[in-house]
């Protein structure tokens, strides 16, 4: 099945510091690209998957649960350590939860996180149905584009298979279970209005998370896909300073000798 037009993963081939991004449910590369595009540009080695089931047709996402996305940043995590000193993983809503399962299961080899509105929890009433409504209603109406910037869409999907969102449901429980699993040094970014995740969902982490080191900064003028929002800008240089802090290897050569090597276009923001 072709990818859509701007949801094609994302790598570069940079330097000694490796940053690995992880886009949201039903969402796609397109949602982090500029983001991704920001730190190659400063000589950060960068990868953006695409989660299975994404980018696609929702049918496919239909197909695929927690297990599927969860292995693939944990695979792309490996690769980034084989080749790089310091490696940061940075997520989206789901991504932020994949980003911290992966901080609670890799320990040190994770040098930090930066998590922008971590969905912690499918509320609401039909949250409650999902074991059983999921083999009666195959999809949902979808949740993206939940932007304030006019003229700014993410690519993803219209419908929200309720199968993979049950498996999200599941996900969530079984991370809110290892956030005190989660020690590293953590960046978090939260739009007060977003229609996707509730502010409820960030004050959980923030109790949860064993880290000592943690910040919290406010998205007053965005929504809830706020890498492509009116706060874009600052997610990305508070991003990067807070890598800069923590790496001294920021801008140093890889000794890897491979120049940089982009997949996909630029799209959408």
């Amino acid at each position: 099945m072709p990818v859509l037009p701007g949801a094609e993963p994302f790598r570069h081939e940079g330097g000694e510091v490796g940053v690995l991004l992880c886009h949201g449910f039903t969402g796609s590369p397109q949602s982090l690209r500029p983001w991704a595009e920001y730190l190659a540009e400063r000589g950060l080695t960068v990868a953006l998957p695409l989660l299975p089931g994404h980018g696609t047709r929702w049918e496919d996402m239909q197909l695929t649960g927690w297990q599927d996305w969860y292995a693939e940043v944990d695979r792309e995590l490996r690769a980034l350590r084989e080749r790089c000193t310091q490696v940061f993983v940075f997520g989206l809503s789901m991504g932020a939860a994949l980003t911290l399962r992966l901080a609670a299961k890799h320990g040190d080899e994770v040098s930090g996180i930066v998590v922008v509105n971590p969905a912690n929890k499918v509320h609401g009433a039909a949250a409650q149905a999902l074991p059983v409504l999921r083999h009666l209603v195959r999809t949902v109406s979808g949740i993206t584009s939940d932007i304030a910037k006019e003229g700014v869409a993410e690519v993803g999907y219209d419908r929200v298979p309720l199968h993979a969102a049950h498996s999200m449901r599941n996900f969530y429980r079984m991370v809110d279970g290892e956030l005190p699993q989660v020690t590293q040094p953590m960046l978090l970014l939260r739009s007060p209005q977003d229609h996707v995740v509730p502010p409820v969902d960030s004050a959980r982490v923030l109790s949860r998370v064993s880290s000592t080191d943690v910040t919290e900064i406010l998205l007053e003028h965005s929504y809830h896909v706020a890498t492509l929002d009116h706060d874009a800008d600052r997610i990305f240089e508070e991003s990067y300073a807070f890598i800069a802090r923590l790496a001294p290897g920021v801008g140093k050569p890889s000794g890897t000798g491979q120049v940089g090597q982009q997949e996909g276009t630029a799209t959408g923001g």
